[in-house]
């Protein structure tokens, strides 16, 4: 019972993150798009080669702002998880070439230091990837709005 206690409160913490991720990074794009700013994100978004970067610009900042909302509540937390998961994926390693920052550490490619500059950081990014996809495993657990829901395990 006490290991199941602390798992539970460690999922709590874990989806605490998704708060993190949609007020920290998907509220401002929310906010920026919907009052029609958001060119220099829907730019971004079109330089990687995206089809319709409008509609992918939204698809992002819903999954970070409305999937990092789910995930700290627990409501559909595999789902939201997959979803901000799959944007933190995109922005790790499509726009800051997390591969690449990992290739240069180890020397077996070469890239200016202005290069790797422009890439940015792919930190943050890899570590909500790594909770989301840990959630997306395990699901929400006993403190989650999912566990409420009729026709689940208690």
């Amino acid at each position: 019972m006490r290991q199941n206690l602390s798992s539970d409160l460690a999922l709590v913490f874990l989806r605490l993150c998704g708060l993190g991720l949609a007020l920290a990074h998907g509220y401002g794009k929310v906010v920026a798009l919907a009052a029609g700013e958001g060119g220099r994100f829907i730019a971004g978004v079109e330089s990687l080669g995206f089809p319709l970067p409008g509609l992918f610009a939204w698809a992002a900042a819903l999954a970070e702002f409305l999937g990092g909302l789910c995930v700290a509540l627990g409501l559909g937390t595999r789902v939201a998880a997959a979803l901000a998961g799959f944007t933190m994926f995109v922005a790790a390693f499509l726009r800051h070439h997390a591969l690449q920052h990992l290739l240069v550490a180890v020397g077996a490619m070469r890239a200016s230091e202005e290069t790797v500059r422009s890439w940015g950081n792919p930190e943050l990014a890899l570590l909500y990837l790594v909770v989301f996809g840990t959630l997306v495993l395990t699901g929400g657990g006993r403190f989650s709005l999912d566990h409420l829901l009729p026709g689940r395990r208690r």
